[in-house]
């Protein structure tokens, strides 16, 4: 039987066991090339502050008597997160090259004469003075302050390329999309679930079940940078005070399954936009499933039909604009016996999709779970776009089940 081993050498063991070089993932490592700031835009989770506290210990390995500025949203931020925290400077710097802190002097300093200096984005006029050859910038999108990260810039300007590392979770603001529109910046993406074995389980039981799919939750957990497009009916704010969890459904007295049909199939064509939506004894309406797909007629006349039986709907309405009766001669092939009404836009989309939009205003729509490309379209269209028909299929249907209007007479009737 092996002698145990020593508390230095487990020491040891375990640092070879979690070395940077070996366990860190490929978006993590620095790119390669002639660029000037590295962003990495990643989902909570992700080891953002991993990567750039491990990047900040090998500069300061590999660059003896470098300056490096860390620049966090707060001071404490600085001391908690970047320097102190569990996968900050501290915590990752090898036994063999650990750095003095001076928490008073917000310094940090290694054995070869390399020094990194903390601040906070909350203060500009401490980066006016100071030089330096590097930089780290967490969470820039959270930055108060635009005007620090140009105070950091001017500062930036020692040695033969500075360079500067920027960690972030993704938010469409002025500061983070004029730094990726930076010729010399490198952009990474990744998300909360690259790191899932690294993040303990009941995370993913709790939040990502709560969070997932919904604006918040694209953002903080898949990166993403979610704008609201000007002119456009609706905002991503708006659908998410809509959104509900499907053990929060009401009594629905009437679901109707909408079609937006494409006529011809291919990789070309365009989806087929199929939404299931129903009427709650409440009052309201619910966005239930989005079943759209790019498939042949029959295809998506078959997905239909399914949805139709699975929800026990009481109709599938069909736009007859493009495809007239035929649209209904295939979905009775798939089964004749289903109720189905056609429906024709008399009046442009913009005028059919205005009502709906009041009524998500209204808080009268919700969405049950989330339904990213269906939402996406509905925040992205604006009047002269091309027609979404996921967008469409959810207006014929909404329409249908929904009083709009002085009209209010089929939502009384559908209540008896």
């Amino acid at each position: 039987m092996p002698a145990a081993l020593s508390p230095l050498d487990q020491a040891i063991l375990n640092e070879v066991s979690t070395r940077w070089s070996i366990i860190a993932r490929n978006n993590q490592r620095p790119p390669e090339g002639d660029w000037n700031f590295w962003l990495i835009l990643a989902g909570r989770g992700f080891g953002k502050t991993r990567t750039g506290a491990e990047w900040v210990c090998e500069i300061a390995k590999t660059h003896p008597g470098t300056r490096i500025a860390c620049i966090a949203p707060t001071a404490a931020d600085a001391r908690d997160i970047m320097t102190e925290g569990e996968s900050g400077i501290l915590a990752v710097s090898p036994l063999n090259n650990k750095p003095l802190y001076e928490p008073s002097k917000r310094r940090i300093t290694w054995k070869n004469g390399s020094m990194a200096t903390l601040y906070s984005a909350e203060e500009p006029n401490r980066l006016r003075g100071p030089q330096h050859e590097f930089m780290w910038c967490d969470e820039l999108a959270a930055w108060k302050y635009p005007e620090t990260w140009d105070m950091a810039l001017f500062g930036l300007r020692l040695g033969d390329h500075p360079r500067a590392c920027i960690t972030t979770t993704p938010r469409p603001t002025k500061l983070v999309k004029g730094v990726m529109k930076d010729p010399s910046c490198v952009v990474v993406r990744g998300s909360t679930y690259e790191n899932r074995d690294n993040l303990a389980p009941s995370f993913f039981e709790t939040i990502i079940k709560k969070y997932e799919g919904t604006r918040l939750g694209r953002q903080e957990l898949n990166a993403e940078i979610l704008e609201d497009v000007d002119g456009a009916l609706w905002t991503r704010d708006m659908i998410d005070r809509c959104r509900i969890m499907r053990d929060d459904i009401p009594e629905i007295v009437r679901i109707v399954v909408a079609i937006d049909p494409a006529v011809t199939s291919g990789e070309d064509s365009a989806e087929t936009g199929i939404i299931v939506v129903g009427l709650g004894k409440d009052g309201f309406g619910y966005v239930i499933q989005d079943c759209s797909l790019t498939a042949s007629p029959l295809g998506w006349a078959t997905k239909g039909v399914m949805a139709y039986k699975k929800h026990i709907a009481d109709r599938i309405i069909g736009e007859a604009n493009n495809g007239g009766d035929l649209i209904e001669t295939i979905i009775r092939s798939v089964d004749p016996s289903v109720s189905y009404k056609k429906v024709y836009a008399s009046h442009g989309k913009t005028i059919r999709a205005e009502p709906i939009a009041a009524l998500y205003e209204q808080g009268r729509i919700r969405h049950v779970g989330s339904f990213p490309e269906l939402e996406d379209q509905l925040c992205e269209w604006v009047q002269g776009d091309k027609s979404p028909d996921r967008l469409d299929a959810l207006v014929w249907g909404l329409t249908e089940i929904m009083p709009i209007g002085s009209d209010d007479s089929r939502f009384m009737m559908s209540m008896r």
